[in-house]
């Protein structure tokens, strides 16, 4: 699929919320996405009031990559740090059947090209340790690792790290 069929546009919880939910099925899968930011399953006061909560503290803006025929397949927060000219991606979900794609790459590829277009100079985003498939995602899109949270986060009986990834605008 070309990249172009994929386009972004601001998330609308009327049109999308229901879509996204299910995306995530499982409490691991849900821990690694959101670090237990909402609850499990993922309910819509919660959703909503973690997306109140960055916007208001961070200026993030939820987007939806949606096909040409606008179902959605992917999901991210973007927020820009004007004062440093830094981007930074949150909660990046894909439709699970449209996992192992290629969707993620190609929503995350425009997602870099608005980010670098508005002014950003790099971004940034965080992945936990355990999340081998979006670790090498972000890898693919030429993300490197730029610092680590040894065990940030407790998940069951297991501790995780966050990994702090960055790519340069000169690197996209």
């Amino acid at each position: 699929m070309p990249l172009n069929d994929l386009t972004l546009r601001p998330y609308s919880a009327g049109l999308d919320f229901e879509v996204i939910r299910k995306w995530i099925t499982q409490p691991r899968e849900h821990a690694m996405w959101c670090a237990g930011r909402t609850s499990f399953p993922i309910e819509r006061v919660d959703f909503d009031r973690m997306l109140d909560d960055i916007a208001v503290r961070c200026g993030d803006v939820p987007y939806i990559a949606a096909e040409p025929d606008g179902r959605p397949v992917g999901f991210f927060c973007y927020s820009l740090n004007g004062d440093t000219n830094e981007g930074m991606l949150k909660f990046v979900m894909i439709d699970p059947e449209q996992r192992g794609k290629g969707y993620g790459k190609k929503m995350l590829r425009l997602a870099l090209d608005k980010a670098f277009a508005e002014g950003a100079d790099r971004v940034r985003l965080c992945v936990l340790s355990v999340n081998d498939g979006a670790r090498r995602c972000y890898e693919g899109l030429g993300f490197t690792y730029c610092g680590t949270d040894a065990g940030a986060f407790a998940y069951e009986n297991e501790t995780w790290d966050r990994c702090h990834m960055v790519i340069e605008k000169e690197n996209h």
